[in-house]
């Protein structure tokens, strides 16, 4: 993946989105992992009778018999006053992401279970939770493998109209050298009836919008984009991804996508024999529903590295600390 062509992938749907340019101190809140303390909100401040000279207006106090900790949630009054109104001019509620990802992986956090927001405070609660935002501003370039210098990042919030969107009408299409080679349900974690006997004119639909909106018209010739067919059958596109391991390959592997070999291995067998047909998979039988891949960010990180076993250090020092915790034998003991 070339880090040119990598800030190709910034919506900028305008129809239906707002983009803000991101303060560095907005950055820096973002970025701190510090405890969190959610700044944004919109609700009138609450005063104690006793403390109405008081200035700060979102204090959070946690007391002891010996101590008080008062931490204060920075405020962005311009940056909160563009989002709002930006907020206002979507309906009222929106979906956020920043410049190629969206916090999907936080939204377990949310008040709602929702990505939907319709307050800073929301938006802000879902970024700072999201491990995938704080790579969109840490490591852009990760999976980059050309050696250009990485370009200069001008991080922005997009924010999108909220709607209402049913998971099994939602599809990843892969796109190598300007050609669809493979299809891949969105929600693969579910089994959703109408896609098995609607196969054929979904595959048909998402064929020709690519050809019609999309083919040769995009500035780089290897991406993804994910689309959504509605009940009558008409496919909107919902966004663009870079074509690499960033990228969720969802049903696929990124082996056999980069490779464009035996892509249609596992396909159905009712699909059409055209060589240049892409690939469709979903979820067939209920009996292969899975897990949500975003289940183990609900985890603390040392739990799941443990868990994985991608951490040995952590591993030999939770043994070593279950080694000395443990009550030691007494001698009459058989």
């Amino acid at each position: 993946m070339r880090r040119l062509l990598y800030g190709v992938f910034i919506c900028c749907f305008s129809c239906c989105s707002v983009i803000l340019p991101l303060p560095q101190n907005v950055i820096d809140y973002l970025m701190d992992d510090g405890t969190l303390v959610v700044s944004g909100r919109n609700e009138a401040p609450s005063h104690c009778p006793a403390d109405d000279d008081s200035d700060e207006e979102q204090d959070m106090q946690w007391s002891d018999d010996e101590n008080v900790t008062t931490l204060t949630a920075p405020e962005f009054p311009e940056f909160a006053a563009k989002v709002r109104e930006a907020i206002n001019s979507l309906g009222g509620s929106v979906f956020p992401k920043l410049n190629w990802s969206s916090p999907r992986d936080a939204q377990w956090i949310a008040l709602n279970s929702s990505l939907k927001c319709q307050t800073l405070s929301d938006i802000f609660l879902l970024l700072k939770s999201s491990d995938f935002a704080i790579r969109d501003l840490t490591q852009p370039f990760l999976h980059c493998t050309d050696d250009s210098p990485d370009p200069k990042v001008e991080n922005q919030l997009v924010l999108r109209k909220w709607c209402e969107l049913i998971p099994g009408g939602e599809f990843r299409c892969f796109v190598k050298e300007n050609k669809l080679i493979g299809i891949a349900q969105r929600d693969h974690t579910q089994y959703y009836d109408h896609v098995c006997k609607l196969e054929a004119d979904i595959l048909t639909a998402i064929k020709d919008f690519f050809r019609k909106q999309i083919q040769y018209k995009f500035l780089d010739e290897d991406f993804v984009f994910d689309v959504y067919r509605d009940s009558k059958g008409k496919v909107w596109l919902i966004d663009f991804n870079p074509f690499g391991e960033v990228t969720d390959s969802l049903l696929f592997s990124w082996k056999e996508l980069m490779s464009g070999q035996n892509v249609r291995g596992e396909s159905s067998e009712e699909e059409p024999m055209d060589p240049d047909s892409p690939a469709f998979r979903y979820t067939r039988s209920e009996v292969t529903v899975q897990p949500s891949p975003y289940l183990s960010y609900r985890l603390p990180k040392d739990f799941v590295d443990l868990s994985t076993g991608e951490d040995a250090h952590k591993l030999i020092d939770f043994l070593k600390l279950s080694v000395s915790q443990a009550p030691e034998s007494s001698d009459d003991e058989v």
